[in-house]
C-alpha cells in the first residue's frame, strides 16, 4: 500500500507540470476562461515588430483567444514592415481590436495604418493619430517621398479604411495632407469607432458587438475576459534591433573597422572575429530594409580615405574627405521611405548617430591604426637584442673580460667597459650586445 501510495504521489508530481501547461495553454479558452490576447507596438516599428505580431496573431487562433487587441505607442517605422503587420491583420480568423493607449501614447504615420486596419479600432484620452506622409533621408535631411509613393500609400490606407468601414476619403488624407487628430475629432471623423479609458472599460464597450474576420461574423463576449500579454521573443528582439537604420550602420563599420585592425596587427584573433560578427550582422540588418547601393559605396571610400590618411599623412586632408563621405553615405544609406511623425526625434538621432561614427571614425585612424602602423616600422628585437636595458644582478665579479649574469632564467656571459669591475650580486643594466656576450654597467 505504501508502495502503491508513492508511486501515486511521484506520478502526480510528473504530471502536474503538464497539466498545467495544458491548462495555461489549452486549444479552447485558457483555463475554461474567456481570453484577449494582447500584442504591444511601442517604439519604432522594424522587422521585429512585423514578427511579432504576425507570430502573436497565429499564437491567438492556436489558443482559441476571444480577440487579439493590439495596443499602439508608436511614431512610425518602416513601410514594409507596417504593410505586413496591416496585411496580417485584415487576414485574421480573429477580432482585432486596435488602441491607442496609454494616456499621451500616439499612432503617428505608420501607427495609423495599423490603427485603422483593426475590426474595432479605439483611442484613449489625451492620444494622437494620424500624420502619414511617407519621408526619405537625403544629403539635404529629410523630405517627402516622391508623389508615385505618396499616391500609393495613399491609396493603400483608403483602401484599408473602406474595407472596415471607415472614413477613406480622411484616412487618405493622413498620408497626402499629413492630417493628424486627437481621439474626439478621431472619433468625430470617422477614425475610431469609440473612446475609453483604459482596457476594462474598452472591453465592457465592444461586448456585443458583431465584427467580419476571415472566419465570417463573429459577436464578441469579452466584458469579463481576461488579458493574455504576448512578451518579446529573443528573435523578434533582435529583428528589431538589426532592422533598425541607426544600428545596422553602427555594426558596419565596427565591422569594417574591426577587420581592418585585426589584418594589421595579425595574431590576437579577437578584432577579427568581432568584425567578422558585427559585419554579418549588419549585412543582414541591412537586407531587412531596401539600401542605396551608392551610400554603401560613400561608406567603402570613406574607409579608404581613413586608411590612406594612416599610410600617407596629410595632415588632415584625407580624414575631412572621410568623414564627408562617411557622412553623406550613411544618410542616404536607407533608400526604402519611412512612415515616421515629421516632429519625432527619431531622424535627428540618425543624424547625430552619423556624426559621432565619422568623428569617432576620424580619431580611430588618426591614433589607433597610425600607433600599429609606427610599431610595425621599429626594428624587431630578437634574441639578446631584446635584453638591452634589462635590469639584473652580476653572478660573478663583471670585468672588461669575463664575468656572468642571469636573466630570465638563463646564463650569460658578460663585461664591462673601460676597465669598470663589478662585484658579485651588484646590480647591472645591459647596454649592449657583442655575440653571445652581453656588456653591462653598474646601475646605481
Amino acid at each position: 500500500m505504501n508502495k502503491t501510495l508513492l508511486r501515486g504521489i511521484i506520478l502526480i508530481l510528473v504530471l502536474l507540470p503538464i497539466l498545467l501547461a495544458f491548462v495555461a495553454n489549452g486549444g479552447g479558452e485558457v483555463g475554461d476562461k474567456t481570453v484577449i490576447y494582447v500584442l504591444k507596438i511601442e517604439g519604432t516599428i522594424t522587422e521585429g515588430t512585423s514578427l511579432d505580431i504576425v507570430e502573436g496573431l497565429m499564437e491567438a487562433e492556436e489558443m482559441g483567444a476571444e480577440a487579439v487587441l493590439i495596443e499602439l505607442d508608436t511614431p512610425g517605422g518602416l513601410v514594409d514592415s507596417t504593410l505586413e503587420i496591416t496585411q496580417a491583420i485584415l487576414n485574421s480568423e480573429l477580432p482585432v481590436i486596435t488602441y491607442v493607449t496609454p494616456k499621451g501614447a500616439i499612432a503617428a504615420s505608420a501607427g495609423s495604418f495599423i490603427l485603422v486596419s483593426g475590426n474595432i479600432a479605439a483611442m484613449a484620452p489625451a492620444t494622437t493619430v494620424g500624420a502619414a506622409m511617407p519621408v526619405e533621408i537625403g544629403i539635404e535631411g529629410r523630405k517627402a517621398a516622391d508623389e508615385k509613393t505618396i499616391k500609393f500609400l495613399a491609396g493603400h490606407a483608403e483602401s484599408i479604411a473602406a474595407e472596415r468601414g471607415r472614413n477613406a476619403t480622411q484616412a487618405k488624407r493622413f498620408v497626402t495632407e499629413n492630417d493628424a487628430f486627437n481621439e474626439n475629432t478621431a472619433l468625430e471623423r470617422g477614425i475610431v469607432d469609440l473612446i475609453a479609458e483604459d482596457e476594462r472599460e474598452l472591453l465592457s464597450k465592444v461586448d456585443g458587438m458583431t465584427v467580419e474576420t476571415g472566419a465570417g461574423n463573429k459577436t464578441l463576449s469579452t466584458k469579463n475576459a481576461s488579458l493574455y500579454t504576448k512578451g518579446k521573443t529573443i528573435r523578434s528582439s533582435l529583428l528589431s534591433m538589426l532592422s533598425n537604420p541607426q544600428i545596422a550602420v553602427i555594426l558596419l563599420m565596427v565591422g569594417i573597422y574591426g577587420l581592418i585592425f585585426g589584418f594589421m596587427s595579425p595574431g590576437t584573433y579577437v578584432p577579427e572575429m568581432i568584425g567578422a560578427i558585427c559585419l554579418i550582422l549588419s549585412l543582414y540588418g541591412l537586407g531587412l530594409f531596401e539600401v542605396n547601393m551608392f551610400g554603401v559605396l560613400l561608406i567603402i571610400i570613406a574607409v579608404m580615405l581613413f586608411i590612406a590618411e594612416a599610410l600617407t599623412p596629410t595632415f588632415g586632408i584625407l580624414t575631412v574627405g572621410g568623414a564627408v563621405c562617411l557622412i553623406i553615405g550613411a544618410l542616404i544609406l536607407p533608400k526604402e521611405p519611412f512612415l515616421f511623425n515629421p516632429q519625432s526625434d527619431w531622424f535627428e538621432g540618425f543624424l547625430l548617430t552619423i556624426i559621432g561614427i565619422a568623428v569617432a571614425s576620424a580619431v580611430f585612424f588618426g591614433f589607433a591604426v597610425g600607433a600599429v602602423l609606427k610599431a610595425r616600422k621599429r626594428r624587431v628585437k630578437v634574441g639578446g637584442e631584446e635584453l638591452i636595458g634589462q635590469v639584473t644582478r652580476a653572478e660573478t665579479e663583471i670585468n672588461e673580460d669575463s664575468g656572468t649574469i642571469k636573466i630570465r632564467g638563463e646564463i650569460w656571459n658578460a663585461r664591462t667597459l673601460e676597465g669598470e669591475t663589478i662585484k658579485e650580486r651588484e646590480k647591472v643594466e645591459i647596454v649592449d650586445r657583442e655575440g653571445l656576450t652581453l656588456i653591462v654597467k653598474r646601475k646605481e
